[in-house]
């Protein structure tokens, strides 16, 4: 895993928009960079950013705000890999839980977060485009069940 910085922003905007319908610009994820507690962790696949992982990090919770994996490097790993470090990282930075929000019908995503142990705790309606909901999931950082 590399560490990402504002100056990566514009690779973070590419491989975003491989992976969503609605990307985020360079300018804002050098904004998000920028912000107190906010950290990118990429994958390398050659010499090629392979996805990463945004996550952001406040007292003791830690949220990812985004994921994303170029399509040649989904089903080979790489999505888990950057979960597992986005626990870890929020464990060095001090969370005891984690917590992010996925579209209730991205089925790839829930079945990524549910084998890295995240669980289903609220959901937000029509949070994506005023149509999809998302699922509110949350896990310990330490690994432990977190009480509802």
């Amino acid at each position: 895993m590399i560490i990402l910085n504002a100056a990566d922003a514009a690779a973070l905007a590419e491989v975003h928009a491989s992976s969503m319908q609605s990307p985020w610009s360079a300018e804002e994820f050098a904004r998000l960079l920028a912000s107190p507690g906010c950290v990118a962790l990429g994958k390398l696949v050659g010499e090629a950013l392979g996805g990463f992982v945004l996550l952001r990090a406040a007292a003791d919770e830690a949220e990812i705000l985004t994921l994303a994996v170029i399509p040649a490097c989904r089903s080979e790993g790489v999505g888990m890999a950057l979960v597992e470090a986005a626990i870890g990282e929020a464990g060095r930075r001090g969370a005891a839980t984690m917590f992010l929000e996925v579209a209730e019908n991205n089925a790839p995503a829930l079945a990524l977060y549910a084998r890295a142990g995240f669980a289903a705790v609220s959901r937000r309606a029509r949070y994506y485009g005023g149509k999809t909901d998302a699922m509110v999931l949350r896990r310990a950082v330490d690994g432990r069940c977190v009480a509802v």
